[in-house]
């Protein structure tokens, strides 16, 4: 099981729940640092009812948008036009009509090949930290955003892949995914991700509950080893929780 020093576990009640409890962290982060800030999103299933949230009344008037600048962890090497591609699903959920155009950071997919949009995307993040060496007192991010597959992968740093062991590059082309659907990916690397305030995983509903329990028991899996050099929180439904498992409510 989870021991001391592993990530935080935080359990809510369902996926509405635990949406909003992810709402309050990032508004937390964003009310911590009164300069410029830097989130980093995510794709996949579980981030969609947080990024209507920010989008929603109740929420997008306490985003300072001016001083947010918003990247992603990972991104599948389709058109920004495909319903594939992870930055659209924000992007028409929220960015596009709150955030200013120059603060929202897409990975490029026009490139030739993925390691290609990977040079370029690695470009920019370090023209926006200013070096192109990670400092481990100053955090690249305020708040990483991310998910568990159901084989265990996060971002796109596949379990037996090359890439999990990559610690130099800073973003990384990889060729095809392990899992559904399979098309080529880029992605941010393990020490990149972990270059932040806080490392947020949300992890939503029964059908993440095997990986869930293959986490729990400490499997050397991506989503395992990818921790923030500040706060690493695991955010759970009960759906998505082991049966043995008791977290806090």
């Amino acid at each position: 099981m989870i021991a001391a020093g592993q990530p935080k576990l935080i359990v809510e009640a369902d996926a509405e729940a635990l949406a909003r409890a992810a709402a309050e962290r990032v508004m937390a982060r964003i009310a911590a640092n009164p300069g410029r800030i830097a989130i980093c999103l995510t794709g996949g299933s579980s981030p969609k009812k947080l990024y209507q949230l920010l989008g929603s009344e109740a929420w997008r008037g306490r985003i300072p948008w001016d001083r947010v600048h918003w990247f992603i962890g990972d991104e599948r090497f389709v058109p920004e036009s495909d319903p594939l591609n992870n930055m659209a699903v924000a992007r028409a959920a929220f960015l596009d009509r709150h955030a200013p155009a120059g603060h929202i950071h897409p990975i490029p997919t026009t490139a030739d090949n993925p390691d290609a949009g990977a040079e370029a995307y690695a470009y920019e993040l370090q023209a926006f930290y200013g070096a192109d060496g990670l400092d481990p007192g100053r955090p690249l991010f305020d708040l990483v955003l991310m998910g568990a597959g159901p084989d265990g992968h996060t971002a796109s740093l596949f379990p037996g892949y090359p890439e999990i062991e990559e610690t130099r590059r800073w973003v990384v082309g990889v060729a095809k995914a392990n899992v559904a659907p399979f098309v080529p990916r880029i992605s941010l690397t393990l020490p990149v991700l972990a270059s932040c305030r806080e490392m947020l995983f949300e992890i939503a509903g029964h059908d993440k509950r095997p990986i869930l329990t293959r986490l729990f028991n400490g499997e050397n899996l991506p989503a395992l080893r990818a921790r923030s050099d500040g706060e690493t929180v695991w955010l759970v439904d009960r759906a998505a929780l082991p049966e043995e498992i008791r977290g806090p409510r």
